[in-house]
């Protein structure tokens, strides 16, 4: 039987081991006492943010799989994430002065048009193949926007008492794993079934941080951005068919990795949205680990467009620029490649001029509105404009799926 104190901290991996599946079917995986089945796509009560408060304080806790209940003394006014989805999420509360990370660098392209400021001069969690304890206690925030689960996966130094001592030392660990869950950890342990949606993440963080009405603002302009596109898309909607390949693909060395539309999690929730999902040209195709196929199997796939994922945050500092889209840098790395090859200049995408940068893999709302048109325009250029490569999120107003100034206006709070 697990005991009280097990309820709020993270499901450890010796508890996993102990207990098996019967964690999941008895709530522990979900962090609370009621067995409630949380998925990644239901709207019940059952998803919703609980908070207690105490009458003689300011503390009270918030619940979030799979890190269970996290009681917190007060509003943090610091946070430190790994994720750019969840710094992602902190910008798009107005709350840019509180992170404490260097993990920003690749939505600069969504924030510098909105004038947003951040301290991205924070030494990285990650340094030479591992996440150092040490550099836990130099940040030294209120909460960690971190999945505890995600550290002991990645670096084998950590442990369960490890994760205890940044805790009880530092700060709590909140935070899910929930931009894909292909790690078979995650599968045994039901991130597919339980991990909050980039939406419901958003929820929890904004009750966390005490910015409900912000909340509610996005979650308004977010329906109304579905709203909008699906009044816009058309009647018979056809799609050409996506080969979608990773960022991490070497088009000069012949080695692409395929990434699948269906997959969940937020990373593809644009192609989701705009339905794109059974245009999939990899679905059913066999490739090796992470998805890897070689220039004969595209040929015989002959996706209509072949769409890089993280191709738009190419001059990125991840790819060596200063945050701002490169054309001429997207082009070089993964089109004139394909141009110069034998096998790869046969491709229809290529022939075409069709091989275009994708939206980045971690969004929380403020990049996905950006996202979702600019995923809209990729694909349906003559409903929703075309994209101008040079400049890809310059849009005219007319042609806008949502107003930057109602954007600007929620990132003020002038609700």
């Amino acid at each position: 039987m697990v005991d009280d104190e097990a309820r709020h901290r993270p499901p450890t991996r010796r508890e996993f081991a102990k207990y098996g599946s019967s964690i999941v079917a008895g709530g522990l995986l979900a962090g609370c006492t009621s067995g409630s089945d949380q998925t990644a796509t239901s709207t019940s009560a059952d998803t919703v943010t609980e908070t207690t408060t105490s009458a003689a304080d300011s503390s009270y806790s918030v619940e979030l799989f799979p890190v269970g209940e996290v009681e917190f003394e007060s509003v943090p006014e610091s946070v430190t994430t790994y994720s750019m989805a969840w710094a992602d999420m902190v910008v798009s509360l107005g709350q840019a002065d509180k992170l404490q990370t260097n993990r920003l660098s690749g939505p600069t392209l969504f924030y510098d048009p909105l004038d947003i400021d951040y301290d991205n001069d924070w030494p990285p969690l990650w340094q030479d193949g591992g996440m150092p304890k040490e550099v836990f206690y130099e940040h030294d925030p209120d909460v960690f926007f971190i999945d505890p689960n995600l550290i002991q996966a990645w670096d084998s130094n950590w442990d369960d008492s490890d994760i205890e001592e940044i805790e009880s030392n530092v700060a709590p660990f909140f935070g899910c794993l929930n931009r894909r869950f292909r790690a078979e950890w995650q599968q045994e342990m039901g991130y597919p079934q339980r991990a909050p949606s980039m939406l419901e993440a958003f929820e929890k963080v904004g009750t966390v941080l005490d910015e409900q009405a912000r909340v509610d603002a996005w979650l308004d302009l977010h329906a109304d951005v579905q709203a909008e596109l699906q009044s816009r898309l058309p009647d018979d909607p056809e799609p050409p068919s996506i080969g979608l390949i990773n960022g991490g693909s070497s088009p000069g060395n012949g080695e692409f990795y395929v990434l699948y539309l269906e997959e969940n999690g937020y990373e593809m929730k644009p192609y989701r949205d705009l339905g794109l999902v059974d245009a999939d040209a990899f679905a059913g195709v066999e490739t090796g680990q992470y998805g890897l196929t070689d220039y004969e199997t595209l040929v015989e796939v002959d996706p209509d467009l072949i769409l890089v994922h993280w191709g738009i945050t190419t001059g990125s500092v991840t790819f060596g620029g200063d945050g701002a889209f490169d054309a001429d840098a997207f082009r070089e790395q993964f089109v004139a490649p394909m141009e110069d090859h034998d096998v790869g200049s046969e491709l229809t995408a290529v022939q075409e001029g069709r091989v275009l940068p994708g939206p980045t893999a971690e969004q929380g709302p403020l990049v996905n509105a950006f996202q979702t048109e600019l995923t809209a325009r990729l694909f349906y250029p003559e409903e929703f404009g075309a994209v101008d490569l040079e400049a890809p999120l310059d849009v005219p107003e007319e042609e806008q799926l949502f107003d930057r100034d109602r954007v600007r206006a929620i990132l003020d709070g002038d609700l």
